[in-house]
């Protein structure tokens, strides 16, 4: 059984930092993709960032260059790691593991588990 378990989330002000973590469980870690995913209230659930099990890493454009996406394979830990935080950060952030498409991953549809997900909250 796939347990995805988020975790770092809270408030922060405009411009402050934040570091996701996902701890991974019942999944060969080093051997798939995994992602961040974010979702505003009344918005559809977006993907942040990609680190494929060969290490290739992709963000959102929108983000390149704030947030960093890497894993630590031995642990069986993702992390996302936010930088110059806005508001329009703002959301729920989930961890997504096993990649079901090899042309696309940034929609929810591309990934087949999923954690519980940690807030973010970014004030002005």
């Amino acid at each position: 059984q796939v347990r995805l378990v988020e975790s770092g989330g809270g408030s922060v002000q405009a411009g402050g930092s934040l570091k996701l973590s996902c701890a991974a469980s019942g999944v060969l870690f080093s051997w798939h993709s995994m992602a961040w995913f974010r979702q505003a209230p009344g918005k559809e659930r977006e993907g942040v960032a990609l680190i494929d099990g060969d290490g290739r890493i992709d963000y959102a454009d929108s983000l390149k260059g704030r947030f960093t996406i890497s894993r630590d394979n031995p642990k069986n830990t993702l992390y996302l790691q936010m930088n110059s935080l806005k508001p329009e950060d703002n959301g729920m952030y989930y961890c997504a593991a096993v990649r079901l498409s090899s042309s696309s991953w940034s929609t929810s549809s591309d990934f087949r588990h999923w954690g519980q997900g940690t807030q973010v909250t970014v004030s002005s």
